[in-house]
């Protein structure tokens, strides 16, 4: 099957109309991932039907459980999730963060070819990123457990905002540690076109 309709195919099965999506940018981004991926060693992922089940629809899975609003993806790596869910969603402004500038040169690279003018870059660590913009969506993709994450996300959190780790397995170990007072909790089971594993969403707000 050609990579662009199995994009078609992915999109469908997560119950997207490709026609509401920019499939040539998604393309565009594989295309350069695989060729920066060679030099850079950005994934562990080599081949581009993966790159697109693994990364892509991986990440376009959690599109329904965003909240709209300025947005921040924790240690993005090679943009993946928020380079592609703002490619997704034009009207959402995102903050990308990573500490290791091999992949925030890449971030800028795709930035220069596919031109998003919703996207910014902070190469930082999160613990060093300064506290007072509020945002609606904190995301991370298997980046720290989900309490050390809610600790260093709420200062940056809008009142009515959501923290979202993303992560391959059980959230269950992980919900259990959780304080009920003050958090409440979503978990969602991810079913990806293409990913025969777990993926999972938590949707982490405060109790109001």
């Amino acid at each position: 099957m050609e990579l662009a309709q199995q994009l078609h195919s992915g999109l469908e099965a997560l119950g997207e109309d490709p026609a509401q999506h920019p499939c040539t940018d998604y393309l565009a981004y594989i295309d350069l991932l695989a060729k920066w991926n060679k030099a850079y060693n950005l994934s562990g992922i080599k081949d581009k039907e993966k790159m697109l089940t693994h990364h892509l629809l991986d990440c376009l899975s959690v599109l329904p459980y965003l909240s709209t609003g300025r947005s921040l993806d924790v240690g993005t790596g090679a943009g993946l999730p928020g380079f592609i869910l703002a490619l997704a969603r034009p009207d959402m402004e995102w903050l990308l963060m990573d500490s290791n500038s091999k992949k925030t040169r890449f971030i800028h690279q795709a930035l220069l070819e596919l031109k998003p003018d919703n996207i910014e870059i902070a190469e930082t660590r999160f613990e060093d990123f300064p506290s007072g913009e509020g945002f609606s969506n904190i995301i991370s993709r298997a980046l720290m457990p989900a309490r050390e994450f809610c600790a260093q996300s709420l200062p940056h959190l809008q009142q009515q905002g959501r923290i979202l780790p993303m992560k391959s397995k059980s959230l269950a170990d992980e919900i259990v540690v959780l304080d009920r007072g003050l958090y409440q909790l979503q978990s969602h089971s991810l079913q990806v076109p293409g990913v025969d594993a777990e993926r999972h969403v938590l949707i982490i707000e405060r109790r109001q």
